[in-house]
């Protein structure tokens, strides 16, 4: 695919993920979601030719001016998504799949001092919600979710949402997980538990009155 094809698609994709996307013009100079992407290739291409100063150079310069962090040895397909992207880390060996969402605060990172595979691999069409932390190397499944906040510290299945600290799966292979940014509505697994136990409470409090009123009545 020729350079000026794939940023269109690049920025294509801005506009069917933001909609305060206007203008091509605005998005070509003020995404840098888009900038850190475009910039990742071009030191991707001299760290594959082994210009390893050079790779960093650029990738150094692309985080000053927007704030992203990425690796240039990382692999990326096609239509990545970075919405805002600030604090968006992105390690040596991870790969990501085509139409991935990243938002802003993620990390995909590793978890000590391993040697060769050490970040994670994201698969096609996955969601990675903000500030979540993903972390060694294990896979983020096709079409799942991560939600915000969330520690992901073992593989996720594929269809999949998972939230929490650390990470839980909580939707598998159910509905098909769509592709849009309600990142925000997601299961809260500890909140359904603090609502059951408060119901539970509940109902003790109640027992516990009408035994009170019995005794008072047989007294």
């Amino acid at each position: 695919m020729g350079i000026f094809k794939t940023m269109k698609e690049d920025m294509d994709v801005v506009f069917e993920q933001d909609p305060a996307a206007r203008t091509y013009f605005e998005v070509l100079l003020t995404y840098s979601g888009l900038h850190a992407i475009w910039a990742h290739r071009v030191a991707y291409w001299f760290y594959n030719k082994k210009f390893y100063f050079i790779a960093r150079a650029i990738s150094q310069m692309s985080r000053f001016f927007t704030g992203i962090e990425i690796h240039p040895a990382a692999k990326i397909g096609k239509r990545l998504f970075i919405d805002h992207g600030m604090g968006v880390v992105v390690g040596e060996t991870c790969e990501i799949g085509d139409n991935v969402t990243i938002f802003q605060g993620v990390t995909l990172g590793g978890t000590g001092k391993e040697k060769g595979k050490r970040h994670p691999t994201v698969k096609d069409n996955a969601l990675i919600s903000t500030g979540a932390k993903v972390l060694g190397d294990i896979t983020i499944g096709e079409n799942s979710k991560v939600g915000g906040g969330s520690v992901v510290l073992k593989d996720v299945p594929d269809n999949s949402t998972v939230v929490g600290v650390p990470g839980r799966v909580v939707v598998q292979n159910g509905e098909r997980v769509r592709r849009d940014l309600d990142h925000h509505k997601i299961p809260d697994p500890v909140a359904d538990r603090c609502e059951h136990l408060q119901d539970q409470i509940d109902v003790l409090k109640a027992e516990i009155k009408q035994l009170k009123e019995r005794s008072n009545l047989k007294s």
